[in-house]
Parts: structure tokens; C-alpha cells; sequence
């Protein structure tokens, strides 16, 4: 990639923050509609979870192809084919005539964006070479993400009130074709000097685990074992597939040996566990505000604020920490506020006071996402390991988010759906009562989760966590060198 001046320089990094906002935006302002499709589509609790889920599934199972596809074929030309399918799968969301084809473009959005993020922060790596200015042009793309927190159930609520659901979805297309537009005419192309081979069968394989153990989960409460047996036995045979094929390859998609590293193995759970806290958290508390309370998509919008203000204005905090004093500290402050937000709710029923509902929601806020607990789980991820090897590890991490979201959705809706009787839906009385208890395991799980961040913030940031990485890191870059050695020869 040539040498771009400072102005330009900037502008590539608006265009990709352009379209971290609308993928970031999409997830906080569908939450918000989440009640209005439940009532103009006639969506079951099911129905719900895979208006979410079938995005971030399709993201996570894509995102590690989409960042190697890049790399080998061009990342500009990636990254535009990405605006062109998310653009045009919000287009079609906007479009569709019933909750079946809304999650149908639901998926070719997550097409869509998996070639986005990945890609945009691959561009951002190559462009901006200072290590220092590349910090700081990071700190940026990290602070678009907490606007969109922020923003998006606002926006969400006036929308869905004042145009109605369809509308979250048009935010999308002015802003996905001026950022086309801008990206053909100033991003420069580039490519990875050595890019990974494909691993179409390890792909395969993640996209069944991925997707046969979603649809186990979210179809448990609604179909006998003998429809959804078949799937979460689909999903086992997948893992134990990945787990004896992948090894075997030299380049695979997911390289198993990062996991010897127990920082890059706390760091891929602690993902997993905070992202699925935050997709159940989103999901009960938009279904709790407007079903439960009765309140319009803009009271609830605003009800969210105190949960979004705090992960934006905890961001920089978090990341000055872990560059100064380590993941540690970051982590436990994360993992002890989202276990006790999730305590309110479980031991004290934190929804029937204002109070407590507003404290759990700060609290929830500081702890989770791109608050404290985000920046660590990158860092921690990528510790030790050798350059060489960051990118593929940082990309695990990121899907190692996504997944964890959507099994936040997946758990959380199928216990709250196992917990409302189907006679609820009938009359508005019976499911306010009955929501609040039935949800009541899901606050439960949601502290188990801020309680695996805390221990494994612990454990993993540690000296003898630090030697295993070390360790792993010598390992991983003496394989390299001697499959190189022997190309060379």
C-alpha cells in the first residue's frame, strides 16, 4: 500500500468507521423493535431469537473466511462487495412481507458485514503504519462502537415510533452508498504479502457446529428431543470433526495450538461469556421495558441510556489501563459488575423498583462489552503470541464475540420461552406476570457469565498464564520457521 498523506489518511479511517457504525448500529437499534415485529409479524418468543441470531451466527461463522479472503484477494475489493450485500440485504429487510424472509435477509445483511469489520480494521492496520498513530486511530474505531451503544436505542425508539420498524433498516442505505462511494474513490488496494490458504472443509465444519447447536438451543422448549436431538448431535460430531481435522493441516482455519496459550484461551472464553450476557441482557430487558412496563420504543430507548452511557465513557479508561497496568484489573471490575447486576435481578427482582433497575443497567454498562471488558480481551487474546500469528488470533477473538452473542440470545429466549406459557401470549396481563419469574433462571445465568469473566480474569493474567503463552508463542514460531526452511529447500 503507497504512503498516503495525513488528510487521507483520516478520511480512510471515517470510511471505515462508516461501516462499523451502521453493522454496530443494526444489533442496539433491532433490540429496541424487537416488541413492535413481535406484534406486527405474529412472532413467538423463537421467532425473535432468530431475527437476532441469524445475523451474528452468519457473522461468526464468516468472519475468519471473509479476513483471509481479503488478504488474498484484495481487501478494498472485499470490503466493497460487503457494502454492496449489506446495503442490499437492509434493503430487503426493510421489504419483508413476513418474520420467515425478514430472518432470510437477516442472513445476507451478515454476509454482508462479515466482510466489513474484519476487513475495515485490516485496512486501518495497513494504513496507519506509526504504532502511535495507529493507537490512536484504534481508540477511534473503539469509540464509534460506544456511540453506537449509545445511540442506537435512541435512534431505534424514534424510528420504530415515529415511522415504524421498517425504518431501522433505511438508516442503513444512505450511509452504506456514500460509504461505496467514498471507498472506490479513495481507499487504496492491498493485499497480505503471504496470504492464508482457504480451509473449505474446516469451514464446513464451523458453520454446521455453529449453526445445528443455535437451532438445538432456541428449538428445545417448542419441539419434542426427537426434533431437535438430531441437531445437537449434528453439532457434537462437528466439534469432534474440527478437533481431528484441523490439526492436521498446516494452515488451518482454526489453529488449535493458539489454545496451549491460557491468556488466548481465557480471552476466547471470557468473549464468549461477556457477548453472551450482553445479547440475553438486551434481549430480556427490550422484551421486559415494552411488554412488561408498557412502554413505547422510545421510553425504552431511553431507559437504556444508563446501561450505553457508561460502556462508551469506559472505553478509553479500559484501554489506558491495560496498556499501563495489564488486563487484570480491567477484567475483574468487568467481571464483578456484570456478576452483581445480574445478582440484582436474580436475588432481588431489580425490575419492580426504578432505583435498583436504573443501578443494575450502570452497573451492567460499566462492566460489559466495549466498557471494561472489551479492550482486555483483544489484548489478552494476541499476548505472547508471534506477530506473525496476531491477526489470526485477534480474528478468533472477534469471532469468539459473535458466537457468544448469539448463544446469549439462543439460551436466554429458550429459558424465558420455557418459563411463559403459550396461554401468556393471549392476554397482556398474564404475560406481565409471568415474564418476570420466567426470566428470573436467565438473570442467574447472566451472573454465572460475569462470574467466569471474574475468576478467569484471574487466572489468566497471571505469571504462570504468561508462561504458557511464551511458551506457545516459541512453539507456534518455531513451526513456522521450519515449514518455511522447508519450502525454501
Amino acid at each position: 500500500m503507497p504512503e498516503l498523506s495525513h488528510g487521507r489518511r483520516m478520511l480512510v479511517l471515517a470510511i471505515c468507521c462508516m461501516s462499523l457504525l451502521i453493522v454496530s448500529l443494526d444489533n442496539t437499534v433491532l433490540n429496541v423493535a424487537l416488541p413492535s415485529l413481535q406484534r406486527e409479524l405474529d412472532a413467538s418468543t423463537s421467532g425473535l431469537q432468530w431475527t437476532v441470531d441469524a445475523y451474528t451466527l452468519v457473522l461468526a461463522s464468516l468472519l475468519m473466511l471473509a479476513g483471509s479472503t481479503a488478504d488474498r484477494i484484495g481487501r478494498r475489493r472485499v470490503f466493497m462487495s460487503g457494502l454492496v450485500v449489506f446495503t442490499l440485504g437492509s434493503l430487503l429487510c426493510s421489504l419483508a412481507p413476513d418474520l420467515n424472509w425478514l430472518v432470510v435477509f437477516r442472513m445476507v445483511q451478515a454476509v454482508g458485514g462479515s466482510m466489513l469489520n474484519p476487513v475495515a480494521m485490516s485496512i486501518i492496520t495497513n494504513t496507519f503504519t506509526d504504532p502511535r498513530e495507529r493507537a490512536r486511530a484504534i481508540g477511534v474505531w473503539g469509540a464509534v462502537v460506544g456511540l453506537s451503544m449509545a445511540a442506537g436505542p435512541l435512534v431505534g425508539g424514534l424510528l420504530v415510533d415515529s415511522v415504524g420498524w421498517r425504518s431501522i433498516f433505511w438508516v442503513n442505505l444512505p450511509v452504506g452508498l456514500a460509504a461505496l462511494l467514498l471507498t472506490w474513490r479513495f481507499v487504496p488496494e492491498s493485499r497480505a504479502p503471504r496470504a492464508r490458504r482457504p480451509d473449505p472443509v474446516g469451514q464446513v465444519l464451523v458453520i454446521a457446529l455453529f449453526g445445528s447447536l443455535t437451532y438445538a438451543i432456541i428449538e428445545a422448549p417448542h419441539g419434542s428431543w426427537r426434533s431437535t436431538a438430531p441437531f445437537a448431535a449434528l453439532a457434537l460430531i462437528s466439534l469432534l470433526a474440527l478437533l481431528r481435522y484441523e490439526p492436521r493441516r498446516p494452515e488451518p482455519l482454526i489453529d488449535l495450538r493458539f489454545f496451549r496459550s491460557a491468556p488466548f484461551s481465557g480471552a476466547t472464553v471470557i468473549a464468549v461469556s461477556a457477548f453472551a450476557a450482553l445479547g440475553g441482557f438486551l434481549f430480556l430487558s427490550t422484551l421486559y421495558l415494552q411488554n412488561v412496563r408498557g412502554l413505547s420504543a422510545m421510553e425504552a430507548g431511553l431507559w437504556m441510556l444508563p446501561m450505553a452511557v457508561p460502556t462508551f465513557l469506559c472505553a478509553p479508561l479500559s484501554g489506558r489501563l491495560v496498556g499501563s497496568r495489564g488486563p487484570r484489573l480491567p477484567l475483574l471490575v468487568a467481571g464483578g459488575a456484570m456478576t452483581v447486576s445480574g445478582l440484582l435481578f436474580a436475588l432481588f427482582e431489580a425490575e419492580t423498583s426504578n432505583a435498583t433497575l436504573l443501578l443494575g443497567y450502570v452497573l451492567f454498562g460499566v462492566g460489559f462489552g466495549f466498557g471494561f471488558v472489551n479492550a482486555p480481551i483483544t489484548n489478552t487474546a494476541v499476548s505472547g503470541m508471534p506477530l506473525s500469528q496476531a491477526g489470526v488470533a485477534s480474528a478468533v477473538a472477534s469471532t469468539s464475540r459473535q458466537l457468544g452473542q448469539t448463544l446469549g440470545v439462543a439460551v436466554l429466549g429458550a429459558v424465558l420461552a420455557a418459563g411463559v406459557s403459550a396461554s401468556s401470549y393471549a392476554s397482556y396481563a398474564s404475560y406481565a406476570d409471568t415474564f418476570v419469574s420466567a426470566s428470573r433462571p436467565g438473570w442467574w445465568i447472566l451472573a454465572a457469565c460475569g462470574a467466569v469473566v471474574l475468576a478467569l480474569g484471574v487466572v489468566t493474567t497471571g505469571v504462570w498464564a504468561r508462561g504458557t503463552a511464551e511458551r506457545a508463542a516459541r512453539r507456534l514460531e518455531g513451526e513456522r520457521l521450519s515449514r518455511r526452511a522447508g519450502v525454501d529447500a
